[in-house]
């Protein structure tokens, strides 16, 4: 089975290269000043034009209105659009008919109860992912670093498409890909040297870890 991956949060031209060279499917983008990951739509549509090609562009927004994403998707182009926030499934469905985007829609995620929020959202939102819920005092919907019980998924009905996220990184991505047997991988603060700061190196180190994950399951 292919696997999608998400590399989140990129701000620098070389963060971007390593994760187009490392394989990632999609690269994200982040919108939201509190983020130590916020870019400008300017500055991410700089980066994206790297990307065309190569892996789809997501443009990552925790509810933003329209006039700011007029403005992210005037001058960024994305591929995709990530809800993060708590968008409604109107908003969503009336997000993907104003840009005639697919949207992914994100939940956090503590315990199995929690996946059933996803139920209104079906049929609306193209893709879900399933992020740890923040630590208490936390102004980040994602990107903390945190992780879930992963065996919760297993739950699912076969047929939810979804990215898993939430406190992976090269030590731990083995045990998230054996547990949960997830369709895509989302990443962000795991391959970071500090908050914001992508490092190629890590970069680099996780894409051959999942590698090996997935070598030594197929064997």
């Amino acid at each position: 089975m292919a696997l999608d991956i998400k590399i989140c949060g990129l701000k620098t031209g070389e963060a971007l290269a390593a994760a187009v060279e490392g394989g990632a499917s999609h690269v994200g983008f982040i919108f939201f000043p509190k983020s130590p990951r916020n870019l400008t739509p300017r500055e991410a549509g700089k980066l994206r034009a790297q990307a065309v090609g190569k892996a789809k562009a997501v443009a990552v927004t925790v509810d933003a209105d329209d006039a700011f994403m007029d403005a992210i998707v005037y001058a960024m182009q994305p591929d995709m659009l990530q809800l993060h926030g708590s968008e409604s499934p109107e908003r969503v469905a009336a997000v993907k008919a104003r840009y005639s985007l697919p949207a992914m829609k994100a939940f956090a995620v503590h315990e199995a109860a929690d996946l059933d929020r996803i139920a209104p959202y079906r049929g609306i939102a193209d893709r879900f992912l399933f992020d740890a819920r923040p630590p208490a005092g936390s102004q980040l919907p994602g990107g903390n670093g945190v992780r879930f019980d992963w065996t919760i998924l297993a739950g699912l009905d076969a047929g939810v498409d979804y990215m898993l996220s939430g406190g992976l990184d090269a030590a731990n991505i083995g045990d998230a890909l054996r547990l949960a047997n997830p369709p895509g991988i989302d990443i962000s603060s795991g391959v970071e040297r500090a908050p914001g700061v992508k490092d190629a190196a890590l970069i680099e180190a996780f894409f051959k870890a999942v590698a090996a994950a997935r070598n030594d399951r197929a064997a």
